[in-house]
Parts: structure tokens; C-alpha cells; sequence
């Protein structure tokens, strides 16, 4: 015999998870009428024996639905597993000679029941079959029926345990599913932006308070879209539609007509929710008012160009009066036109750094240094091509940066046509930029001119070059005059070339 060695409440909390309800399982009512009929018995039943009592789940020839555990019989047999518990006249067992059921109805004479146990081991009652009269006891096919048939009554009743767990779980989860949606819907009421959500096909299902409030609308209206400004549908049309294929977040600004019948830029933004295999459940959105932002950065915007423009006036009127000089004293001629082309040179890195007009946008962002080489570089040109091939990777600058790089690209260049590589047709110049994450490398490879010696070390363009890199951008520069060439190293800190660096 395998005697339970767990504590009471032990083999309660596995039997609370079994349905113990009076309702019948048609499949266990098949098997007490089946062992019934097999015993040859008045009574069959199937008892699951709990603290204070036994209930019957399934049972034939009584009408009890339950009786107290203390006149249980099936409480002694389920502790006699794998074993057959038989008591073959109750008057004469001293264990239930004054048990109520004996004495009283259903006046049990003969008692024959097979342990149910569940899969974890935990006796749980009985499949018992009962008579009025004392029985010697069973047939020995009579046993193996009511053995076996317990086994199957155990089957059934882990059926149900399932059925009913996953129930518990899937009202748990549908539960838990709505406390989580209305708290969702307080939340996004809460918020100053219009929340929404679609369903994977795009559809809407769910706008908060305030994108009704917004829209001036009272409750759902199908023409809703037609507050989009029509110039904008198209555009947020494929874009929705771009990110329902991909699954990629919704991004876009738009204008969107209010109650008062204004049309304000809001911003939209929309994230995928997703399950545990990476489906697409739900998009959740926001929109935000943004319009006057919007409007005060292009006020700003006309303010800077407004700027930008009046200072591109001033280099052109600095460089104007340097040339008025070199007209009135031509011996200066040769300083001043060097002059005047740093100022130029100036000029055009302010103009590509702060573009004046939308004219001046450029193929690369304002914040290119590649952009604002180009720009210096753009006067040497030898059929079609540009004699200065700039390779390596970009790096973002800003207008702090680009008046020392401006100068000191155009001094060296300058320098290259007068004395180095592109004094000579068949010259040309390299400059391969790095970036190491730290900071930034620029190689200038000077080859096909002439032979040149070091220029002296008080020369205004060494000066000039060493105040634009050591001074304003905290780098250092290594000069190394070779036979083919000029070849200058830079190393420039990122933080130095841009403010986010």
C-alpha cells in the first residue's frame, strides 16, 4: 500500500482545481451506471473527498448529491491505494457499525471502492459501488472492472481539469484584457495629445477625448478624413499605407482642420504592438498640436536667412573695398588679391553652412564638411574633372567650425596652386577623411608638381593655418615635405567640429 505522506491542505489545494460542482459528467454517469450493472450493485458512485465533506459528481441509486467526510467511506479507500478497500457488512466493521449512513439511509451493508489518485499522487476519493445486503465481496472480474474503470474515471475528471483550467485562464486573460484596455482609455483621455488605435488592416477602432474635442466632433463620424487639408491626403495615404506593409512606425506632419474650421499642423506618430512571434496586434497612435512651433521656426528661419543674407552682403562689400584699395595702390595688389580670396573663401563656407534661400540648399546637408570642401575647392577644375578628389567618410560640422576649416583648406590650396601640385597641369591632390569615433583625420597628398622646400616657419600662411587648426579646433597638423610632394596630417577632435560631436 502507498500511503499519502502530504499535509491536508496540500491535497486540498490539488483538489480545488478539479470542478467539484454538483453538475454530472455524462462520460463519468456512463461508467457508475456501466459499474453499477457490472457489481451488481443498487448504488455506484464516484466521491471526491474534501475537508469537511464528500461530494458525488457522479452517482447512481442515490439521491444525495453530498455527505459529511466524517461518515465517509470513501475516505478510508482512498488512502488504501493501488488497493481495492471492501468492507463486507458495516454492522459488523467497529469502524461503521454506528456510522449514520448504516444506521440510517441509504443503509449501506456492503461497501467496495477503488482509490482515485491524481497524477501528482494525491488521493482524491473514490469509485465505490454499494449494496444493502453484505457481500462476501466481488468476482474477481468484477475487481479488474472497478479497478480499471477507476483509472478511466481519473482520465476524465484531469479532462475537465484542463477544460477548466484553461477557462480559468482564458476568462483570466479576457479579464485582464479589458481592465487593461480601460485603464488604456483613462490614460490616453488624460493626455494633451489625440491618441488613437487601428487594428493591423489599418482600420481605426478607438480615438480619446481629446481628438474628438479637436475635431469639434460630438461622437464617431465616418467623414472624418475629410479634416485632413487636401493637400496633405495623398501624402498621409502613403505613408499609413507604407507602414502598414512594413510595419515600420508612422512619422509625418500634416494639417488637420480644428472646430474652430483652421487647419494647424499636428504631428502623427504611430508604433506597431506586437505578440510574442512578431504579429502585428494593433498600431497605437498619438497626434500633437504643433503648429505654433512650427510657425515660430519659420519665423526664425526668415530671420536667419534675412541675416545670413545681410552678412553675405558684408563679405562682398569687405571684399569690394579691398579690390577699391588695389585699384588706388596697385603695389599692394598681389597682398590684397590674396586677401580678398580668403574673404571670398569665407563667404561662400558662411553661405553653404547658413543657406540664405531655399535656392541655396545644397545635394549634401548644410552640415557637410565634404559639402563645404567642395565649395572651396570648386575654382580648380581641369577639363570637367576637379583636380582636388576628396574620399573617406562625412562629418557633420556646424557654423563654428567652418570659418577655420574654410580658411585653412583655401590657404593650403592656394598654396598648391602657386607653389605645390597645382601649379602644374598634371598635379592633383588628395584628401582621405577618417573618423575613429574620437576624432577626425584629414590626409592632404599633394602629387605631380615640383619639388618645393618648407616654407619658413613665420610665414602668414603657416600662421594662419596653425591659428585655424592648434587655436580654433584644438587639433594638431604634421607637414612632411616629400620629393613628390606636400603632405599635410590633420587630426581634428569631433567635439571640435560639431557642437553635438
Amino acid at each position: 500500500m502507498v500511503e499519502w505522506t502530504g499535509t491536508e491542505a496540500e491535497r486540498a489545494a490539488v483538489l480545488a482545481t478539479y470542478d467539484l460542482g454538483p453538475e454530472r459528467s455524462e462520460a463519468l454517469n456512463e461508467i457508475t451506471r456501466f459499474v453499477a450493472a457490472l457489481c451488481e450493485t443498487p448504488i455506484a458512485l464516484v466521491s471526491l473527498v474534501e475537508e469537511e465533506r464528500q461530494c458525488f459528481p457522479s452517482r447512481v441509486g442515490l439521491a444525495a448529491a453530498e455527505t459529511p467526510r466524517s461518515a465517509s467511506f470513501c475516505a478510508h479507500a482512498m488512502m488504501k491505494a493501488p488497493f481495492l478497500f471492501v468492507v463486507p457488512d458495516a454492522r459488523q466493521d467497529t469502524r461503521f457499525a454506528d456510522n449514520p449512513l448504516v444506521t440510517g439511509e441509504p443503509n449501506i451493508r456492503f461497501y467496495a471502492g477503488a482509490p482515485l489518485v491524481s497524477p501528482e499522487g494525491v488521493p482524491l476519493g473514490a469509485l465505490a459501488v454499494i449494496d444493502e445486503k453484505p457481500r462476501e465481496g466481488l468476482t474477481p472480474l468484477q475487481i479488474q472492472g472497478l479497478e480499471m474503470l477507476s483509472h478511466r474515471v481519473v482520465a476524465v475528471l484531469e479532462a475537465q481539469r484542463r477544460d477548466r483550467s484553461w477557462s480559468d485562464r482564458h476568462f483570466a486573460d479576457a479579464q485582464a484584457l479589458s481592465e487593461s484596455e480601460g485603464r488604456f482609455r483613462i490614460l490616453a483621455d488624460a493626455m494633451p495629445q489625440m491618441v488613437w488605435s487601428s487594428l493591423p488592416d489599418g482600420t481605426h477602432d478607438y480615438f480619446n477625448a481629446r481628438w474628438y474635442e479637436f475635431l469639434g466632433l460630438a461622437e464617431w463620424a465616418d467623414d472624418w478624413r475629410e479634416a485632413f487639408h487636401p493637400d496633405d491626403r495623398d501624402r498621409i495615404d502613403a505613408r499609413w499605407r507604407h507602414s502598414l506593409d512594413t510595419g515600420e512606425p508612422y512619422d509625418i506632419e500634416y494639417r488637420l482642420r480644428n472646430a474652430d474650421g483652421e487647419f494647424r499642423w499636428v504631428l502623427a506618430r504611430a508604433l506597431p504592438l506586437r505578440d510574442g512571434q512578431g504579429q502585428i496586434l494593433r498600431w497605437i497612435g498619438t497626434g500633437t498640436d504643433i503648429h505654433d512651433q512650427r510657425m515660430m521656426t519659420e519665423e526664425r528661419e526668415t530671420i536667419a536667412h534675412e541675416l545670413s543674407h545681410r552678412i553675405k552682403n558684408i563679405f562682398s562689400v569687405i571684399a569690394g573695398l579691398i579690390g577699391l584699395s588695389t585699384r588706388e595702390h596697385p603695389e599692394i595688389g598681389p597682398a590684397t588679391d590674396e586677401l580678398r580670396e580668403r574673404v571670398l573663401a569665407l563667404g561662400r563656407a558662411h553661405d553653404y553652412v547658413r543657406p540664405h534661400s531655399v535656392q541655396s540648399t545644397r545635394e549634401l546637408g548644410h552640415n557637410s564638411l565634404k559639402g563645404v570642401l567642395e565649395e572651396i575647392f570648386s575654382p580648380y577644375v581641369a577639363g570637367g574633372q576637379p583636380r582636388v578628389s576628396i574620399m573617406g567618410c562625412d562629418i557633420e560640422i556646424d557654423d563654428r567650425s567652418a570659418t577655420p576649416l574654410a580658411l585653412l583648406f583655401h590657404e593650403l590650396a592656394t598654396n598648391a596652386a602657386k607653389y605645390g601640385a597645382l601649379s602644374r597641369a598634371e598635379g592633383h591632390i588628395t584628401l582621405a577623411i577618417t573618423n575613429d569615433g574620437e576624432e577626425c583625420r584629414l590626409i592632404w597628398t599633394e602629387t605631380g608638381g615640383p619639388m618645393i622646400a618648407a616654407h619658413g616657419p613665420n610665414s602668414f600662411g603657416t600662421h594662419l593655418i596653425a591659428l585655424s587648426v592648434e587655436r580654433q579646433l584644438g587639433g594638431t597638423i604634421e607637414r612632411e615635405w616629400r620629393s613628390e610632394g606636400l603632405m599635410v596630417s590633420l587630426k581634428i577632435p569631433l567635439r571640435s567640429m560639431n557642437r553635438n560631436g
